[in-house]
């Protein structure tokens, strides 16, 4: 036996084997990221490995019909990940994807959404559901609902009204003060907290701050586990603000947001997030003219605030080349794939100091 073999442990095994990222988020931005992801993924000696914790609040159009007639958690954003994860990008993946046209009851509802439903129907549990159905679309990853708690969420606006659910919230175009989720204290799965523990890289978004990434943040357990994670933890910021939830809101803005809903202090960013991912690459005049229209505007980089913040910020060219203005699934990962790496050797570090003490 060579004297490697001898010296081997148990950690330093785990640490040999793919990079583990877990991907914190929902709706297009989470799924973006995922899909980009999945190349590094393949089934022969991948080079990560995936878990994503998606948000269960959705209470708008296919889901939030499902959710109320069936009393299932809203399988929308899940399906949108389990496609983007999936090894099938021809028929299965497009029949998941299928929205009915016509038809009395099924008009507006997803193929997929009701696949999901009536999997949990015969299962009884929606968590269970989702990873049998990952198994049939062959998703390269695992996927996590944040909770199994039948959650809606809150807004008390700048204005001092109160919104109730995910739909109506996304359509008010007052500012956001604060979100909460109701019940207050739901329980993450027991996975989702393991997943996190293990990581070499956490990120954050993209996506609707309000609506997909910070109602993660609000299971108690989760930001907690962030904050004793030995891997990097990132957050991927948006490309352009959000009409209802973030107009005008710059780079610090956002995470701001995310640090009070967390509890942690701007002084003390670090305990939660060491890296700010932001895009540098210009966006054509076409596309800024269109989503002008929507009051829509670019996500202003404000680096001294960040920095002041005691965060580090990577500038890359992550926009998409297409007419709508969104992540570049491709560019985003390989960013993402070299913080996971710097993850794995700070963890290799504390691995080694650990086994010296």
């Amino acid at each position: 036996m060579s004297s490697n073999s001898k010296s081997s442990t148990p950690a330093a095994d785990a640490l040999r084997k793919p990079l583990r990222i877990v991907a914190i988020g929902g709706g297009t931005g989470l799924s973006t990221l995922l899909q980009g992801l999945k190349a590094w993924a393949g089934p022969v000696r991948p080079t990560v490995a995936i878990t994503a914790i998606v948000t269960v609040t959705d209470d708008g159009g296919s889901s939030g019909r499902l959710r109320r007639d069936f009393a299932v958690l809203p399988p929308g954003d899940i399906r949108s990940c389990m496609v983007a994860l999936s090894q099938d990008e021809a028929l299965l993946s497009r029949m998941f994807q299928y929205r009915f046209k016509e038809g009395r009851g099924l008009k507006g509802h997803s193929f997929g959404n009701l696949f999901l439903t009536a999997l949990t129907d015969i299962t009884g549990d929606f968590a269970h559901a989702v990873r049998l159905a990952s198994e049939i679309l062959a998703s390269r990853g695992d996927i996590i609902p944040s909770t199994a708690a039948n959650v809606v969420l809150e807004a008390q606006l700048t204005d001092g009204r109160i919104l109730k659910g995910e739909s109506t919230i996304s359509k008010s175009r007052a500012p956001i003060d604060t979100i909460r989720i109701i019940p207050a204290s739901p329980q993450p799965f027991r996975e989702s907290l393991e997943a996190i523990r293990d990581a070499d890289l956490i990120t954050l978004g993209p996506g609707s701050l309000f609506t997909s990434v910070i109602p993660n943040l609000l299971i108690r357990s989760i930001p907690r586990e962030i904050m004793r994670s030995q891997g990097v933890r990132a957050y991927v910021t948006n490309l352009m603000g959000q009409p209802g939830e973030t107009v005008n809101f710059t780079a610090s803005d956002h995470v701001s947001a995310i640090l009070k809903h967390c509890g942690v202090a701007q002084k003390s960013a670090r305990r939660l997030l060491d890296y700010v991912i932001v895009n540098k690459a210009p966006i054509s005049n076409a596309a800024l003219r269109r989503y002008a229209e929507q009051k829509a505007l670019p996500v202003e980089v404000d680096l001294d605030k960040l920095n002041a913040m005691g965060l580090r910020v990577l500038e890359s060219d992550i926009a998409d080349r297409g007419p709508k203005i969104r992540h570049s699934p491709e560019r985003t990962a390989q960013l993402v794939i070299k913080l996971a790496r710097l993850g794995r050797r700070r963890r290799q570090l504390m691995a080694s100091a650990a086994a010296r003490s």
